[in-house]
């Protein structure tokens, strides 16, 4: 032998190593870390978030029906069980279970039906005259409300009554 002394003997359960004396380095033991954090429980039976958010569904969707009436020059019904639906889901599912958001949001849908068929009217009108939809909705309001309330028909109240139901119907069964 060559050597005055023997080379180190591997430790127990160790890689023999090669050129490298870092290459062949056992892994550390796993982590496991902290658990993480349990979410918040949603809030429930929160009538002022579920009017809130009732109304600003109704305005949102008083908008998209008075684009399709605007569009077509017609008023169509599924557009107003849409309105009602999504009244009484954004009521329902943010609100929970209070018995009086299904009666605010079958209000809310009717406001939102009636400001959808005027916002509609305006957008018509707006096509015959040099106004904007704005001037004719905000400035000469009391003109719009009059040629709505002559063009009205049955049926447009029977919109109405649709909207109102399926926004309370679609509230309650929304409800956590």
């Amino acid at each position: 032998m060559s050597q005055s002394v023997p080379p180190p003997n591997q430790p127990y359960g160790g890689q023999p190593q090669g050129g490298n004396p870092f290459a062949g380095q056992q892994p550390g033991a796993p982590f496991g870390g902290p658990a993480p954090f349990t979410p918040a429980p949603p809030a429930r039976n929160n009538i002022a978030l579920g009017a809130v958010v009732a109304f600003v569904a109704a305005l949102v969707a008083a908008g998209i029906y008075g684009a399709i009436i605007g569009a077509t020059k017609h008023e169509i019904g599924y557009a107003a069980v849409g309105v009602g639906a999504i009244v009484g889901f954004a009521a329902g599912k943010l609100g929970g279970r209070n018995p009086a958001l299904p009666v605010l949001s079958g209000l809310f849908a009717l406001l939102g039906v009636y400001l959808g068929q005027l916002l509609g009217e305006a957008i018509i009108i707006s096509k015959q005259l040099p106004l904007s939809v704005t001037d004719i909705f905000f400035d000469h309001f009391s003109d719009l409300n009059k040629v709505w309330k002559e063009d009205s028909d049955f049926l447009s109240f029977v919109f109405f009554a649709i909207a109102a139901v399926v926004a309370f119907s679609t509230a309650r069964k929304t409800a956590d």
